[in-house]
């Protein structure tokens, strides 16, 4: 299974996500770094993604070619990341056959009704119960 990571800034939520997934599947996934900057890929990468590429036309090229792409639900909003998500970076995410896992931060302006406004790491954890029952439901078709 591939899995796209998408963060920008100092790539720290894309970070804890690359560990988590680590520590939680080994290396039977392969991990894409797609960070809005080269910074934030380069920390997702020394976390231990396989592969990593940075910016708008990266993003564009890989987000079709993965099964899952997990990130902040600001990948979703052009101009979030204090403007570092383009508009066409934001749409290829939506656009994506992959199936997306969002963590909800309040940021961005975006607010989700029905969340709950935990702390971060108790998203992540969530976020990794929701890859493990993807990849059970994928392993069985």
């Amino acid at each position: 299974m591939r899995i796209a990571v998408v963060d920008g800034q100092g790539g720290g939520i894309g970070k804890t996500l690359v560990e988590r997934l680590r520590l939680t599947f080994g290396e039977h996934l392969r991990i894409l770094a797609l960070g809005t900057n080269a910074m934030a890929t380069s920390v997702m990468l020394k976390a231990g993604a396989n592969e990593g590429a940075s910016g708008e036309n990266a993003i564009l090229c890989n987000v079709s070619k993965v099964d899952l792409i997990l990130g902040s639900i600001g990948i979703l909003a052009a101009d979030s990341m204090l403007g570092e998500l383009t508009e066409g970076m934001a749409a290829a995410i939506a656009r994506s056959p992959a199936t997306k896992i969002l963590i909800p931060l309040n940021r961005c302006n975006l607010h989700v009704a029905g969340t709950r406004n935990d702390p971060l790491p108790h998203s992540i954890d969530e976020a990794m119960k929701l890859v493990c029952s993807y990849r059970e439901d994928h392993e069985n078709v």
